[in-house]
Protein backbone atom coordinates (compact mmCIF):
# COMPACT_ATOMS: atom_id res chain seq x y z
CA UNK A 1 0.00 0.00 0.00
CA UNK A 2 3.10 2.21 0.14
CA UNK A 3 6.74 2.13 -0.92
CA UNK A 4 7.88 1.30 2.61
CA UNK A 5 7.33 -2.16 4.07
CA UNK A 6 3.96 -2.23 5.85
CA UNK A 7 3.65 -2.97 9.52
CA UNK A 8 2.69 -6.65 9.92
CA UNK A 9 -0.97 -7.26 10.63
CA UNK A 10 -1.78 -8.77 14.02
CA UNK A 11 -5.11 -10.60 14.20
CA UNK A 12 -5.03 -10.82 18.00
CA UNK A 13 -7.25 -8.39 19.86
CA UNK A 14 -9.76 -8.18 22.73
CA UNK A 15 -12.73 -5.99 23.66
CA UNK A 16 -10.58 -3.57 25.68
CA UNK A 17 -8.89 -2.59 22.42
CA UNK A 18 -11.95 -2.35 20.17
CA UNK A 19 -12.28 0.92 18.28
CA UNK A 20 -15.20 0.01 16.07
CA UNK A 21 -17.69 -2.27 17.84
CA UNK A 22 -19.76 -2.11 21.00
CA UNK A 23 -20.88 -5.33 22.71
CA UNK A 24 -23.86 -5.49 25.06
CA UNK A 25 -25.31 -8.54 26.79
CA UNK A 26 -28.87 -8.80 28.06
CA UNK A 27 -29.75 -12.34 29.08
CA UNK A 28 -30.08 -14.54 25.99
CA UNK A 29 -29.54 -11.64 23.56
CA UNK A 30 -26.26 -9.97 22.66
CA UNK A 31 -26.16 -6.74 20.70
CA UNK A 32 -23.16 -6.07 18.50
CA UNK A 33 -23.30 -2.47 17.31
CA UNK A 34 -21.03 -0.94 14.68
CA UNK A 35 -19.65 2.42 15.77
CA UNK A 36 -16.69 2.66 13.45
CA UNK A 37 -14.01 5.20 14.28
CA UNK A 38 -13.35 7.02 11.02
CA UNK A 39 -9.80 7.78 12.15
CA UNK A 40 -9.13 4.17 13.15
CA UNK A 41 -8.09 2.72 9.80
CA UNK A 42 -5.60 -0.13 9.89
CA UNK A 43 -3.39 1.67 7.35
CA UNK A 44 -2.96 5.37 6.53
CA UNK A 45 -4.53 7.07 3.54
CA UNK A 46 -8.29 6.87 4.15
CA UNK A 47 -11.03 7.64 6.67
CA UNK A 48 -13.66 5.09 7.64
CA UNK A 49 -16.63 7.38 7.12
CA UNK A 50 -20.29 6.31 7.25
CA UNK A 51 -19.53 3.14 9.19
CA UNK A 52 -17.40 1.81 6.34
CA UNK A 53 -14.91 -0.86 7.23
CA UNK A 54 -11.43 -2.16 6.52
CA UNK A 55 -9.55 -5.26 7.66
CA UNK A 56 -9.09 -3.87 11.17
CA UNK A 57 -12.85 -3.53 11.63
CA UNK A 58 -13.39 -7.11 10.58
CA UNK A 59 -10.61 -8.40 12.84
CA UNK A 60 -12.57 -6.93 15.75
CA UNK A 61 -15.83 -8.41 14.44
CA UNK A 62 -14.29 -11.88 14.22
CA UNK A 63 -12.96 -11.55 17.76
CA UNK A 64 -16.32 -10.33 19.08
CA UNK A 65 -18.06 -13.34 17.57
CA UNK A 66 -15.63 -15.65 19.36
CA UNK A 67 -16.22 -13.79 22.64
CA UNK A 68 -19.93 -14.46 22.24
CA UNK A 69 -19.36 -18.12 21.36
CA UNK A 70 -17.04 -18.93 24.25
CA UNK A 71 -17.39 -16.30 26.94
CA UNK A 72 -21.17 -16.01 26.87
CA UNK A 73 -22.83 -19.42 26.39
CA UNK A 74 -26.06 -17.94 27.76
CA UNK A 75 -26.41 -15.90 24.57
CA UNK A 76 -28.72 -17.53 22.06
CA UNK A 77 -29.41 -14.68 19.65
CA UNK A 78 -27.20 -11.89 18.38
CA UNK A 79 -28.48 -8.58 17.04
CA UNK A 80 -26.11 -6.92 14.59
CA UNK A 81 -26.91 -3.24 14.26
CA UNK A 82 -25.40 0.24 14.16
CA UNK A 83 -24.76 2.72 16.92
CA UNK A 84 -24.99 5.52 14.36
CA UNK A 85 -28.13 7.38 13.37
CA UNK A 86 -29.40 6.84 9.81
CA UNK A 87 -26.52 4.60 8.72
CA UNK A 88 -26.15 0.86 9.30
CA UNK A 89 -22.98 0.25 7.30
CA UNK A 90 -21.80 1.57 3.97
CA UNK A 91 -19.59 -1.43 3.32
CA UNK A 92 -15.91 -1.79 2.57
CA UNK A 93 -14.13 1.53 2.51
CA UNK A 94 -13.74 2.51 -1.14
CA UNK A 95 -10.69 4.69 -0.63
CA UNK A 96 -8.98 1.84 1.23
CA UNK A 97 -9.62 -0.42 -1.75
CA UNK A 98 -8.41 2.29 -4.13
CA UNK A 99 -4.98 2.55 -2.48
CA UNK A 100 -4.55 -1.17 -1.77
CA UNK A 101 -2.52 -3.69 -3.71
CA UNK A 102 -4.32 -6.47 -5.54
CA UNK A 103 -3.10 -9.01 -2.99
CA UNK A 104 -4.37 -6.87 -0.11
CA UNK A 105 -7.82 -6.53 -1.68
CA UNK A 106 -8.05 -10.28 -2.29
CA UNK A 107 -6.96 -11.25 1.22
CA UNK A 108 -9.26 -8.63 2.73
CA UNK A 109 -12.24 -10.06 0.83
CA UNK A 110 -11.26 -13.61 1.78
CA UNK A 111 -11.10 -12.82 5.49
CA UNK A 112 -14.40 -10.94 5.45
CA UNK A 113 -15.97 -13.88 3.62
CA UNK A 114 -14.65 -16.29 6.25
CA UNK A 115 -16.00 -14.12 9.07
CA UNK A 116 -19.47 -14.03 7.50
CA UNK A 117 -19.35 -17.75 6.79
CA UNK A 118 -18.50 -18.17 10.48
CA UNK A 119 -21.77 -16.43 11.39
CA UNK A 120 -23.67 -18.95 9.28
CA UNK A 121 -21.58 -21.80 10.68
CA UNK A 122 -22.58 -20.86 14.23
CA UNK A 123 -26.21 -20.63 13.20
CA UNK A 124 -26.08 -24.10 11.65
CA UNK A 125 -24.05 -25.89 14.34
CA UNK A 126 -24.04 -23.93 17.60
CA UNK A 127 -27.59 -22.75 18.22
CA UNK A 128 -26.64 -19.08 17.78
CA UNK A 129 -29.11 -17.12 15.67
CA UNK A 130 -28.38 -13.72 14.14
CA UNK A 131 -30.64 -10.79 13.30
CA UNK A 132 -29.49 -7.81 11.28
CA UNK A 133 -31.34 -4.79 12.67
CA UNK A 134 -30.81 -2.43 9.75
CA UNK A 135 -31.49 0.96 11.28
CA UNK A 136 -30.19 3.12 8.44
CA UNK A 137 -28.60 3.10 5.01
CA UNK A 138 -27.15 -0.32 4.27
CA UNK A 139 -24.92 -0.56 1.22
CA UNK A 140 -22.44 -2.96 -0.34
CA UNK A 141 -20.51 -4.88 2.27
CA UNK A 142 -22.91 -3.58 4.91
CA UNK A 143 -25.75 -5.44 3.21
CA UNK A 144 -23.45 -8.43 2.77
CA UNK A 145 -22.97 -8.48 6.55
CA UNK A 146 -26.75 -8.40 6.96
CA UNK A 147 -27.10 -11.20 4.40
CA UNK A 148 -24.94 -13.45 6.58
CA UNK A 149 -27.53 -13.20 9.37
CA UNK A 150 -30.51 -15.51 9.68
CA UNK A 151 -32.99 -12.65 9.37
CA UNK A 152 -32.95 -9.00 8.32
CA UNK A 153 -35.32 -6.38 9.75
CA UNK A 154 -35.20 -3.00 7.98
CA UNK A 155 -36.40 0.26 9.49
CA UNK A 156 -39.19 1.68 7.34
CA UNK A 157 -38.41 5.38 7.58
CA UNK A 158 -38.80 6.26 3.88
CA UNK A 159 -35.06 6.76 3.48
CA UNK A 160 -33.21 3.66 4.72
CA UNK A 161 -32.50 1.21 1.92
CA UNK A 162 -30.46 -1.89 1.21
CA UNK A 163 -28.23 -1.85 -1.84
CA UNK A 164 -25.39 -3.60 -3.66
CA UNK A 165 -24.08 -0.71 -5.81
CA UNK A 166 -20.64 -2.12 -6.61
CA UNK A 167 -21.28 -2.75 -10.31
CA UNK A 168 -22.68 0.66 -11.27
CA UNK A 169 -20.53 2.72 -8.90
CA UNK A 170 -17.20 0.91 -8.71
CA UNK A 171 -16.96 -1.46 -11.65
CA UNK A 172 -16.44 -4.43 -9.32
CA UNK A 173 -18.66 -7.09 -7.72
CA UNK A 174 -20.25 -7.45 -4.28
CA UNK A 175 -17.36 -9.73 -3.45
CA UNK A 176 -18.17 -10.74 0.13
CA UNK A 177 -20.83 -13.19 -0.99
CA UNK A 178 -23.43 -10.59 -1.94
CA UNK A 179 -24.40 -11.91 -5.36
CA UNK A 180 -24.47 -15.51 -4.17
CA UNK A 181 -26.45 -14.96 -0.98
CA UNK A 182 -29.05 -12.83 -2.76
CA UNK A 183 -29.88 -15.78 -5.00
CA UNK A 184 -28.92 -18.93 -3.09
CA UNK A 185 -29.94 -17.81 0.40
CA UNK A 186 -32.52 -15.06 -0.02
CA UNK A 187 -33.88 -16.63 -3.23
CA UNK A 188 -34.45 -13.25 -4.84
CA UNK A 189 -35.78 -13.81 -8.35
CA UNK A 190 -32.91 -13.43 -10.78
CA UNK A 191 -34.47 -10.59 -12.81
CA UNK A 192 -35.19 -8.63 -9.64
CA UNK A 193 -31.68 -9.37 -8.44
CA UNK A 194 -30.37 -7.99 -11.74
CA UNK A 195 -32.28 -4.74 -11.19
CA UNK A 196 -31.19 -4.58 -7.55
CA UNK A 197 -27.48 -5.09 -8.30
CA UNK A 198 -27.40 -2.42 -11.01
CA UNK A 199 -29.27 0.27 -9.08
CA UNK A 200 -27.27 2.72 -7.00
CA UNK A 201 -30.10 3.96 -4.79
CA UNK A 202 -31.10 0.54 -3.53
CA UNK A 203 -34.51 -0.74 -2.43
CA UNK A 204 -36.43 0.33 0.66
CA UNK A 205 -39.56 -0.39 2.65
CA UNK A 206 -42.26 -2.78 1.47
CA UNK A 207 -40.58 -3.37 -1.88
CA UNK A 208 -37.45 -4.66 -0.10
CA UNK A 209 -39.66 -7.13 1.76
CA UNK A 210 -41.65 -8.08 -1.34
CA UNK A 211 -38.45 -8.80 -3.26
CA UNK A 212 -37.15 -10.94 -0.34
CA UNK A 213 -34.23 -8.61 0.25
CA UNK A 214 -35.29 -8.36 3.92
CA UNK A 215 -37.54 -10.48 6.12
CA UNK A 216 -39.51 -7.71 7.74
CA UNK A 217 -39.84 -3.95 8.04
CA UNK A 218 -40.88 -1.78 10.96
CA UNK A 219 -41.67 1.88 11.49
CA UNK A 220 -39.09 3.76 13.59
CA UNK A 221 -41.40 3.98 16.63
CA UNK A 222 -41.68 0.19 16.92
CA UNK A 223 -38.42 -0.89 15.27
CA UNK A 224 -36.46 -1.63 18.47
CA UNK A 225 -39.40 -3.46 20.00
CA UNK A 226 -39.88 -5.66 16.93
CA UNK A 227 -36.17 -6.52 16.82
CA UNK A 228 -36.15 -7.44 20.51
CA UNK A 229 -39.30 -9.56 20.21
CA UNK A 230 -37.90 -11.47 17.26
CA UNK A 231 -34.52 -11.95 18.95
CA UNK A 232 -36.24 -13.47 21.98
CA UNK A 233 -38.31 -15.74 19.75
CA UNK A 234 -35.19 -17.03 18.03
CA UNK A 235 -33.40 -17.38 21.36
CA UNK A 236 -36.23 -19.56 22.66
CA UNK A 237 -35.52 -22.07 19.88
CA UNK A 238 -31.85 -22.47 20.81
CA UNK A 239 -30.31 -25.23 22.91
CA UNK A 240 -27.43 -23.13 24.20
CA UNK A 241 -27.37 -23.35 28.02
CA UNK A 242 -29.09 -20.51 29.84
CA UNK A 243 -27.17 -21.01 33.09
CA UNK A 244 -23.68 -22.01 31.96
CA UNK A 245 -20.63 -19.94 32.77
CA UNK A 246 -18.33 -19.06 29.90
CA UNK A 247 -14.58 -19.32 29.70
CA UNK A 248 -12.17 -16.43 29.22
CA UNK A 249 -10.40 -16.36 25.85
CA UNK A 250 -7.00 -15.48 27.23
CA UNK A 251 -4.48 -13.85 24.88
CA UNK A 252 -2.82 -16.09 22.30
CA UNK A 253 0.87 -16.25 23.18
CA UNK A 254 3.13 -16.05 20.14
CA UNK A 255 6.85 -15.48 19.88
CA UNK A 256 7.82 -13.74 16.66
CA UNK A 257 11.27 -14.39 15.22
CA UNK A 258 12.67 -13.10 11.92
CA UNK A 259 11.99 -16.45 10.27
CA UNK A 260 9.58 -18.20 12.60
CA UNK A 261 6.34 -18.04 14.54
CA UNK A 262 6.28 -20.02 17.76
CA UNK A 263 3.28 -20.99 19.89
CA UNK A 264 2.74 -23.62 22.55
CA UNK A 265 1.50 -26.24 20.05
CA UNK A 266 2.41 -24.78 16.64
CA UNK A 267 5.73 -23.76 15.13
CA UNK A 268 6.14 -22.19 11.68
CA UNK A 269 9.72 -22.04 10.40
CA UNK A 270 10.28 -20.03 7.23
CA UNK A 271 12.94 -20.64 4.58
CA UNK A 272 12.82 -17.44 2.53
CA UNK A 273 15.32 -18.68 -0.04
CA UNK A 274 13.22 -21.73 -0.86
CA UNK A 275 9.95 -19.83 -0.24
CA UNK A 276 8.67 -22.56 2.07
CA UNK A 277 7.26 -22.66 5.58
CA UNK A 278 7.51 -25.81 7.67
CA UNK A 279 4.60 -26.15 10.08
CA UNK A 280 4.93 -28.46 13.06
CA UNK A 281 1.76 -29.14 15.05
CA UNK A 282 2.36 -30.86 18.35
CA UNK A 283 -0.18 -33.36 19.63
CA UNK A 284 -1.54 -33.51 23.18
CA UNK A 285 0.90 -34.68 25.84
CA UNK A 286 0.36 -35.72 29.44
CA UNK A 287 -2.95 -36.28 31.16
CA UNK A 288 -5.83 -34.57 29.37
CA UNK A 289 -9.21 -33.52 30.81
CA UNK A 290 -11.82 -36.24 30.28
CA UNK A 291 -14.84 -34.85 32.15
CA UNK A 292 -16.84 -31.75 31.29
CA UNK A 293 -15.90 -30.27 34.68
CA UNK A 294 -12.20 -30.67 33.90
CA UNK A 295 -12.66 -29.35 30.36
CA UNK A 296 -14.41 -26.21 31.59
CA UNK A 297 -11.75 -25.76 34.26
CA UNK A 298 -9.02 -25.93 31.61
CA UNK A 299 -10.82 -23.24 29.61
CA UNK A 300 -8.83 -21.68 26.79
CA UNK A 301 -5.84 -23.84 27.77
CA UNK A 302 -7.71 -27.03 26.85
CA UNK A 303 -5.54 -28.57 24.14
CA UNK A 304 -7.99 -28.69 21.19
CA UNK A 305 -9.22 -25.13 21.79
CA UNK A 306 -5.75 -23.71 22.27
CA UNK A 307 -4.58 -25.57 19.17
CA UNK A 308 -7.48 -24.22 17.10
CA UNK A 309 -6.75 -20.64 18.16
CA UNK A 310 -2.99 -20.93 17.59
CA UNK A 311 -3.34 -22.64 14.23
CA UNK A 312 -5.94 -20.12 13.10
CA UNK A 313 -3.74 -17.20 14.10
CA UNK A 314 -0.74 -18.74 12.34
CA UNK A 315 -2.70 -19.27 9.11
CA UNK A 316 -3.94 -15.69 9.08
CA UNK A 317 -0.55 -14.25 10.01
CA UNK A 318 1.26 -16.18 7.30
CA UNK A 319 -1.39 -15.48 4.67
CA UNK A 320 -1.29 -11.73 5.24
CA UNK A 321 2.30 -10.99 6.20
CA UNK A 322 4.28 -13.53 4.14
CA UNK A 323 2.63 -13.79 0.70
CA UNK A 324 5.88 -14.86 -0.98
CA UNK A 325 6.05 -18.05 1.08
CA UNK A 326 4.06 -20.16 -1.35
CA UNK A 327 4.57 -23.73 -0.11
CA UNK A 328 3.55 -24.86 3.36
CA UNK A 329 4.97 -28.17 4.59
CA UNK A 330 2.73 -29.68 7.25
CA UNK A 331 4.23 -31.90 9.97
CA UNK A 332 3.04 -33.21 13.32
CA UNK A 333 4.86 -34.40 16.41
CA UNK A 334 3.53 -36.56 19.20
CA UNK A 335 1.65 -39.77 19.89
CA UNK A 336 -1.19 -40.81 17.62
CA UNK A 337 -2.84 -42.68 20.49
CA UNK A 338 -3.06 -39.46 22.49
CA UNK A 339 -4.83 -37.72 19.62
CA UNK A 340 -7.33 -40.58 19.33
CA UNK A 341 -7.95 -40.48 23.08
CA UNK A 342 -8.71 -36.77 22.78
CA UNK A 343 -11.06 -37.50 19.90
CA UNK A 344 -12.91 -39.99 22.06
CA UNK A 345 -13.39 -37.27 24.68
CA UNK A 346 -14.72 -34.90 22.02
CA UNK A 347 -17.18 -37.56 20.85
CA UNK A 348 -18.32 -38.52 24.36
CA UNK A 349 -19.13 -34.94 25.30
CA UNK A 350 -20.20 -33.73 21.85
CA UNK A 351 -23.41 -32.17 23.15
CA UNK A 352 -21.71 -30.03 25.80
CA UNK A 353 -21.67 -26.40 24.70
CA UNK A 354 -17.91 -25.89 25.16
CA UNK A 355 -17.00 -29.09 23.33
CA UNK A 356 -19.36 -28.17 20.52
CA UNK A 357 -17.86 -24.69 20.21
CA UNK A 358 -14.34 -26.14 20.27
CA UNK A 359 -15.17 -28.55 17.46
CA UNK A 360 -16.61 -25.56 15.63
CA UNK A 361 -13.38 -23.61 16.08
CA UNK A 362 -11.38 -26.54 14.69
CA UNK A 363 -13.84 -26.96 11.81
CA UNK A 364 -13.54 -23.31 10.80
CA UNK A 365 -9.74 -23.38 11.17
CA UNK A 366 -9.35 -26.44 8.94
CA UNK A 367 -11.66 -24.78 6.44
CA UNK A 368 -9.47 -21.67 6.51
CA UNK A 369 -6.54 -23.90 5.63
CA UNK A 370 -8.49 -25.40 2.71
CA UNK A 371 -9.09 -22.01 1.09
CA UNK A 372 -5.60 -20.59 1.69
CA UNK A 373 -3.89 -19.92 -1.63
CA UNK A 374 -0.77 -21.87 -0.72
CA UNK A 375 0.59 -25.21 -1.88
CA UNK A 376 0.15 -27.69 0.97
CA UNK A 377 2.34 -30.80 1.30
CA UNK A 378 2.08 -33.14 4.28
CA UNK A 379 5.30 -34.84 5.35
CA UNK A 380 4.79 -37.95 7.48
CA UNK A 381 8.07 -38.72 9.23
CA UNK A 382 9.20 -40.50 12.43
CA UNK A 383 7.54 -38.98 15.46
CA UNK A 384 4.47 -37.85 13.51
CA UNK A 385 0.97 -38.06 14.98
CA UNK A 386 -1.30 -37.72 11.97
CA UNK A 387 -4.23 -39.44 13.64
CA UNK A 388 -7.92 -38.58 13.86
CA UNK A 389 -8.33 -34.82 14.22
CA UNK A 390 -4.71 -34.14 13.24
CA UNK A 391 -5.03 -36.40 10.19
CA UNK A 392 -7.30 -33.66 8.84
CA UNK A 393 -4.18 -31.53 8.38
CA UNK A 394 -2.77 -34.09 5.96
CA UNK A 395 -6.09 -34.68 4.22
CA UNK A 396 -6.35 -30.93 3.58
CA UNK A 397 -3.05 -30.99 1.69
CA UNK A 398 -2.48 -31.17 -2.05
CA UNK A 399 -0.08 -34.10 -1.55
CA UNK A 400 0.87 -36.47 1.25
CA UNK A 401 4.40 -37.90 1.40
CA UNK A 402 4.73 -40.82 3.82
CA UNK A 403 8.21 -42.14 4.67
CA UNK A 404 8.55 -45.92 4.40
CA UNK A 405 10.91 -47.62 6.83
CA UNK A 406 10.29 -51.33 6.15
CA UNK A 407 13.33 -52.41 8.14
CA UNK A 408 12.65 -50.30 11.22
CA UNK A 409 9.14 -50.99 12.49
CA UNK A 410 9.72 -49.06 15.72
CA UNK A 411 10.58 -45.82 13.91
CA UNK A 412 8.30 -46.23 10.92
CA UNK A 413 5.79 -43.33 10.99
CA UNK A 414 2.12 -44.26 11.04
CA UNK A 415 -1.15 -42.57 10.25
CA UNK A 416 -4.40 -43.54 11.94
CA UNK A 417 -7.89 -42.81 10.69
CA UNK A 418 -10.59 -42.23 13.28
CA UNK A 419 -14.29 -41.59 13.47
CA UNK A 420 -13.47 -37.87 13.45
CA UNK A 421 -12.36 -38.15 9.82
CA UNK A 422 -15.80 -39.22 8.65
CA UNK A 423 -17.68 -35.98 9.12
CA UNK A 424 -16.75 -34.20 12.35
CA UNK A 425 -14.95 -31.44 10.45
CA UNK A 426 -16.76 -31.00 7.13
CA UNK A 427 -15.27 -28.86 4.41
CA UNK A 428 -17.10 -25.92 2.88
CA UNK A 429 -18.72 -28.43 0.53
CA UNK A 430 -20.31 -30.22 3.47
CA UNK A 431 -18.20 -33.29 2.72
CA UNK A 432 -15.57 -34.83 4.93
CA UNK A 433 -12.06 -34.57 3.52
CA UNK A 434 -12.02 -38.34 3.14
CA UNK A 435 -15.26 -38.22 1.15
CA UNK A 436 -13.80 -35.47 -1.01
CA UNK A 437 -10.64 -37.49 -1.49
CA UNK A 438 -12.51 -40.57 -2.71
CA UNK A 439 -15.44 -38.86 -4.46
CA UNK A 440 -17.86 -40.46 -1.96
CA UNK A 441 -17.09 -43.86 -3.49
CA UNK A 442 -18.17 -46.51 -1.00
CA UNK A 443 -15.45 -49.15 -1.60
CA UNK A 444 -12.59 -46.73 -0.88
CA UNK A 445 -14.32 -45.19 2.14
CA UNK A 446 -15.34 -48.57 3.52
CA UNK A 447 -11.74 -49.80 3.20
CA UNK A 448 -10.53 -46.90 5.34
CA UNK A 449 -13.43 -47.30 7.76
CA UNK A 450 -12.49 -50.94 8.26
CA UNK A 451 -9.06 -49.82 9.51
CA UNK A 452 -10.25 -47.14 11.96
CA UNK A 453 -7.93 -47.06 14.96
CA UNK A 454 -5.23 -49.13 13.25
CA UNK A 455 -1.84 -47.40 12.84
CA UNK A 456 -0.92 -47.62 9.14
CA UNK A 457 2.63 -47.58 7.88
CA UNK A 458 3.55 -46.07 4.52
CA UNK A 459 2.76 -49.17 2.45
CA UNK A 460 -0.63 -49.67 4.12
CA UNK A 461 -1.53 -46.00 3.85
CA UNK A 462 -0.50 -45.92 0.20
CA UNK A 463 -2.55 -49.03 -0.56
CA UNK A 464 -5.63 -47.37 0.95
CA UNK A 465 -5.09 -44.16 -1.01
CA UNK A 466 -4.09 -42.13 2.04
CA UNK A 467 -0.63 -41.26 0.70
CA UNK A 468 0.43 -39.71 -2.59
CA UNK A 469 3.85 -41.31 -2.44
CA UNK A 470 5.69 -43.60 -0.02
CA UNK A 471 9.44 -43.25 -0.65
CA UNK A 472 11.84 -45.24 1.49
CA UNK A 473 14.67 -43.65 3.44
CA UNK A 474 17.03 -43.95 0.48
CA UNK A 475 14.82 -41.90 -1.84
CA UNK A 476 12.98 -39.73 0.69
CA UNK A 477 15.25 -36.67 0.81
CA UNK A 478 15.65 -36.39 -2.97
CA UNK A 479 12.03 -37.08 -3.84
CA UNK A 480 10.66 -34.58 -1.36
CA UNK A 481 13.30 -31.98 -2.23
CA UNK A 482 12.61 -32.24 -5.96
CA UNK A 483 8.86 -32.03 -5.43
CA UNK A 484 9.23 -28.88 -3.33
CA UNK A 485 11.70 -27.25 -5.76
CA UNK A 486 9.48 -28.01 -8.74
CA UNK A 487 6.50 -26.52 -6.96
CA UNK A 488 8.39 -23.36 -6.07
CA UNK A 489 9.38 -22.86 -9.71
CA UNK A 490 5.79 -22.77 -11.00
CA UNK A 491 3.58 -19.71 -11.47
CA UNK A 492 1.92 -18.80 -8.14
CA UNK A 493 -1.13 -17.53 -10.03
CA UNK A 494 -1.59 -20.77 -11.93
CA UNK A 495 -1.02 -22.82 -8.78
CA UNK A 496 -3.66 -20.85 -6.88
CA UNK A 497 -6.19 -21.60 -9.60
CA UNK A 498 -5.11 -25.23 -9.89
CA UNK A 499 -5.25 -25.91 -6.16
CA UNK A 500 -8.63 -24.26 -5.65
CA UNK A 501 -10.16 -26.29 -8.46
CA UNK A 502 -8.67 -29.61 -7.39
CA UNK A 503 -9.32 -29.22 -3.66
CA UNK A 504 -13.03 -28.53 -4.18
CA UNK A 505 -13.77 -31.28 -6.64
CA UNK A 506 -17.11 -32.38 -5.24
CA UNK A 507 -20.54 -30.92 -4.77
CA UNK A 508 -21.10 -27.21 -5.07
CA UNK A 509 -23.06 -25.13 -2.58
CA UNK A 510 -23.44 -21.49 -1.61
CA UNK A 511 -20.14 -21.32 0.26
CA UNK A 512 -18.10 -22.94 -2.51
CA UNK A 513 -19.72 -20.62 -5.03
CA UNK A 514 -18.71 -17.65 -2.89
CA UNK A 515 -15.09 -18.82 -2.61
CA UNK A 516 -14.84 -20.28 -6.11
CA UNK A 517 -16.97 -18.69 -8.75
CA UNK A 518 -17.59 -15.27 -7.21
CA UNK A 519 -14.08 -14.85 -5.82
CA UNK A 520 -12.45 -15.91 -9.09
CA UNK A 521 -14.46 -13.33 -11.05
CA UNK A 522 -13.82 -10.61 -8.47
CA UNK A 523 -10.08 -11.32 -8.48
CA UNK A 524 -10.04 -10.96 -12.27
CA UNK A 525 -12.15 -7.79 -12.22
CA UNK A 526 -9.89 -6.32 -9.53
CA UNK A 527 -7.04 -6.38 -12.06
CA UNK A 528 -8.92 -5.01 -15.06
CA UNK A 529 -8.45 -1.39 -16.16
CA UNK A 530 -12.22 -0.78 -16.02
CA UNK A 531 -11.90 -1.12 -12.24
CA UNK A 532 -8.34 -0.18 -11.30
CA UNK A 533 -6.90 1.49 -14.38
CA UNK A 534 -6.05 5.19 -14.38
CA UNK A 535 -9.67 6.01 -15.20
CA UNK A 536 -11.17 2.88 -13.65
CA UNK A 537 -14.35 3.22 -11.61
CA UNK A 538 -12.68 2.14 -8.37
CA UNK A 539 -9.83 4.60 -8.85
CA UNK A 540 -11.87 7.70 -9.71
CA UNK A 541 -14.66 7.14 -7.18
CA UNK A 542 -15.18 10.26 -5.09
CA UNK A 543 -13.09 12.50 -7.35
CA UNK A 544 -15.92 13.82 -9.48
CA UNK A 545 -14.40 12.27 -12.60
CA UNK A 546 -16.33 9.88 -14.78
CA UNK A 547 -14.99 6.37 -15.19
CA UNK A 548 -13.54 5.51 -18.59
CA UNK A 549 -14.46 2.01 -19.75
CA UNK A 550 -13.08 -0.23 -22.45
CA UNK A 551 -16.39 -1.25 -24.04
CA UNK A 552 -15.11 -4.55 -25.41
CA UNK A 553 -16.65 -7.60 -23.73
CA UNK A 554 -14.02 -10.20 -22.87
Amino acid sequence: MSSTPPVPVDYRTDPSRYRHWKLKFEGPVATLAADIDENGGLRPGYKLKLNSYDLGVDIELADALNRIRFEHPEVRAVVLTSARDKVFCSGANIFMLGVSSHAWKVNFCKFTNETRNGIEDSSAHSGLKFIAAVNGACAGGGYELALACDEIILVDDRSSAVSLPEVPLLGVLPGTGGLTRVTDKRRVRHDLADVFCTTTEGVRGQRAKDWRLVDDIAKPAVFAQKVQERALQLAAQSDRPADAKGIALTPIERRDEPDALRYAFVDVEIDRTKRTATWTVRGPAGEQPSTVEAIVAAGAAWYPLQLARELDDAILTMRTNDPQIGTWLMKTAGEGAAVLALDETLARHAQHWLVRETVGALRRTFSRLDVSSRSLFALIEPGSCFAGTLLELALACDRIYHLALPDDEARAPKVTAGDANFGRYPMATGQSRLARRFYDEAPALDAVRARIGAPLDADAAFALGLATAAPDDIDWDDEVRIAIEERAAMSPDALTGLEANLRFNGRENMVTRVFGRLTAWQNWIFQRPNAVGEHGALKVYGTGQKAGFDWNRV
